[in-house]
């Protein structure tokens, strides 16, 4: 097959061949270390310490992604190096961002998912946001909190900004998006539709309800975005799955109107909705319960995987 120039579009479905995939990870070689930036060739594959390779680099995501260009050529010629590998059974994953600035989530944003609800697909985006403590690695624990009785699941795709910027086109928005990654918005339900004036913040934004990961994919390494299978298991049992093509809001028109509101920084984390199949809205409804393990799949980026505690 003909080799592709990095950021074309190809009908398969894989990553474009001219570019090496970039799966940019935090993690740790010794519980309770500073957090090291590193990246994987593939999902599983061992671990390039970007950290050892490139000292000057900051240690966080975050301040990575304010390098821009800088800091995506230093980890090229880590990852073209060959040196400072880490195998991958010395290495604990943390989410690939950690304390950003802002976690923007979108409600209501698969058509499918409104009609399992029966509610109109919106006109405009529904935002609501997390905080960000709310953040937990890809293999963390998610601690059911005592407070609420109905926890669910959401597996979403997730994007990150990497460049600043406000009232940005439309046209122009996927110059300020860095990469993909998996998420599950867990949400407490009574809290978010009960409870509290039904404002959705306090269900969303329990400690571990934002699960992120395994790795923040650069752009020009996922084929079309638009075009993603994900799916959600529970003990093995699949309870969502959709694809990226139902967003009601795609990932430039949620650059552009939610930076008409807000400065955007490199870091801010972006969950895009979910597919229909959540457990509120089952017949009869299913929650999560201690011992549970959630697992998040979506093509090209990988799988989170969770337990409940």
């Amino acid at each position: 097959m003909q080799a592709l120039a990095c950021g074309a579009r190809p009908a398969i479905r894989h990553p474009p061949r001219g570019c090496r995939a970039m799966r940019l990870v935090q993690f740790r070689r010794v519980p309770d270390a500073e957090p090291r930036l590193g990246l994987e060739e593939e999902e599983g594959s061992d671990v390039v310490d970007l950290s050892a390779c490139e000292p000057g680099l900051p240690r966080t995501m975050r301040a990575f992604l304010e390098m821009g260009d800088t800091g995506l050529a230093a980890a090229r010629r880590a990852q073209e190096s060959g040196r400072h590998r880490v195998p991958r059974a010395e290495v604990t994953l943390l989410a690939p961002v950690t304390g950003p600035d802002k976690v923007i989530c979108v409600g209501l944003n698969y058509k499918d998912h409104c009609r399992e609800q029966g509610v109109k697909i919106p006109q405009e985006p529904v935002i609501f946001s997390k905080f960000p403590s709310a953040i937990a690695g890809p293999f963390d624990d998610i601690a059911h909190p005592a407070e609420s009785g109905e926890v669910d699941w959401e597996v979403e795709l997730a994007f990150v900004i990497g460049k600043k910027g406000k009232r940005i086109a439309e046209a122009a928005a996927l110059d300020h998006v860095a990469g993909f990654t998996v998420a599950n918005d867990v949400s407490a339900r009574d809290w978010q539709m009960k409870r509290n004036g039904r404002q959705w913040l306090l269900g969303k934004t329990f400690d571990t309800f934002c699960p992120l990961g395994p790795a923040l994919v650069t752009k020009d390494a996922v084929a079309d975005f638009d075009n993603l299978g994900l799916r959600c298991s529970v003990n093995g049992e699949v309870v969502q799955s959709g694809n990226t093509s139902q967003l009601v809001f795609k990932v430039p028109q949620l650059v552009a109107w939610v930076s008409r509101f807000v400065t955007l920084l490199p870091g801010d984390v972006f969950l895009t909705g979910t597919p229909p199949g959540v457990g509120v809205f089952r017949k009869p409804p299913m929650f999560l319960k201690r011992g549970d393990v959630v697992q998040c799949d979506i093509e090209e980026l990988g799988t989170i995987r969770n337990k409940v505690v």
